[in-house]
């Protein structure tokens, strides 16, 4: 069954990580999908050529999303290949680690820039563009558990995160009377090529094995999450967020034979 059929999808990071398996999920449900990149074209194009070969239809629209302008074109560039926007999904991310009194300030403004402004300017964008189509709209914005939990060294991507939930439920109450949906979609530690950024594999592999759920989340997990909130089925679903995170944000290390973490 494709819940998306007739639909047009753009995702931001699109090409990568978990920004790869909503673009393939979207494709699956029926969608056609633009897939925005900044720096991987090539990751991007494999994305594009696989939906495709699966009989789907793809776009590539590089830039940065911390650039307002360049946002504004991809929603542009997706309206006139494929004549309407009726899902956005703010995907792209950014993050350095380190504590905030020593954080280089160059990347800690990056993270912001992309994370949450980059995720304004395509709410504002893809808003617009909805809201001059007189049709409705789905847009996700894509979180994290540390919208909440302040985990350290991450100042600048918590912080980023807490604002775009915010950014989220507001936009969701401004943009109802044009059947317009907002909605947050919060991963929990899903394996993708950015982990490896912090982490060797075999740390990344034997941290997995200790969370709830015994393992990393999975991209296309998250993906069909995303399919399920922009399904014109889940109508009533706005200002609304999605955990798809294994049972990480639960307080699992005081379940019964566990130990607290140290």
């Amino acid at each position: 069954m494709q819940e998306l059929a007739d639909q047009v999808a753009l995702v931001t990071g699109g090409g990568r990580g978990i920004g790869r398996g909503i673009s393939l999920e979207l494709a699956k449900a029926g969608a056609a999908v633009a897939i925005n990149y900044h720096r991987d074209q090539k990751a991007a194009e494999e994305v594009a050529h696989e939906i495709q070969q699966n009989g789907g239809k793809a776009l590539l629209v590089g830039g940065d999303v911390a650039d307002a302008a360049a946002v504004d074109q991809m929603v542009a560039q997706t309206v006139a290949k494929f004549g309407r926007l009726t899902i956005a999904v703010a995907n792209a991310a950014y993050s350095d680690r380190e504590p905030f009194y020593e954080a280089d300030l160059a990347g800690f403004r990056r993270t912001v820039d992309v994370c949450m402004w980059g995720a304004f300017y395509l709410l504002r964008s893809a808003a617009v563009k909805m809201i001059d189509a007189g049709k409705g709209g789905s847009i996700v914005l894509v979180s994290s558990p540390q919208a909440k939990i302040p985990a350290p060294r991450s100042m600048a991507y918590n912080m980023s995160k807490a604002a775009m939930n915010q950014m989220a439920r507001t936009a969701a109450i401004e943009l109802v009377e044009y059947r317009i949906r907002v909605n947050i979609m919060t991963p929990g530690w899903i394996d993708t090529p950015g982990e490896r950024k912090f982490a060797s594999e075999e740390t990344i592999q034997s941290a997995g094995a200790k969370l709830p759920w015994k393992r990393l989340g999975r991209p296309d997990e998250i993906g069909r999450g995303v399919v399920f909130i922009c399904d014109p089925r889940s109508e009533y679903m706005t200002g609304s967020e999605l955990l798809i995170d294994g049972g990480v944000s639960l307080p699992w290390w005081a379940s019964r034979g566990s130990a607290a973490p140290s």
